[in-house]
């Protein structure tokens, strides 16, 4: 069960990808449980750009040359984020506070632009901000859709000074 409600019920590529890259894996970070999100990607062909949270290209970075390079450091944040205290429950702000509602789709091939936008509180009084954008490309591969990579940390909104 999703915390969020599917933008695509009544497309079934669009649902696959959303249904990949918002419940599934906002439930595998919580979790800390990569074994959950695994099959989601094409391993030989993947690659992830750090966007650095810069509006200009320049300042982007190749990070995860490999998808065990992307996984390790998913895994870091992954752990990092179970030691919050948090307030209220994790999984539910992580969803309150995104967004997946643009999903092109052409020959095989999809782009998905996930927006975060929102904040959870802490059990200090504080609050963890989340504000940031990604950009996912997916390939269909023997009938699913996975994720060949992305471009990441980029700023919410884009063109905004940082």
């Amino acid at each position: 069960m999703s915390l969020s409600t599917n933008p695509f019920p009544n497309d079934p590529d669009r649902s696959a990808i959303w249904t990949m890259l918002v419940p599934r894996d906002i439930a595998a970070y919580v979790a800390a449980d990569w074994s959950m999100v695994e099959g989601d990607f094409v391993a030989d062909d993947f690659m992830g750009i750090d966007g650095n949270k810069k509006g200009n290209p320049d300042g982007w970075t190749i990070s995860y040359p490999t998808l065990d390079a992307y996984r390790d450091e998913w895994l870091r944040q992954a752990r990092e984020g179970q030691a919050v205290k948090y307030a209220e429950d994790q999984e539910a702000g992580i969803h309150r506070a995104t967004s997946l509602t643009e999903i092109e789709i052409k020959g095989g091939r999809a782009v998905a632009h996930k927006k975060f936008d929102g904040e959870i509180k802490l059990a200090d009084g504080g609050k963890d901000v989340l504000n940031w954008q990604t950009v996912y490309f997916c390939r269909k591969v023997d009938g699913a859709w996975k994720l060949t990579g992305f471009v990441g940390y980029l700023p919410y909104p884009m063109g905004e000074p940082v």
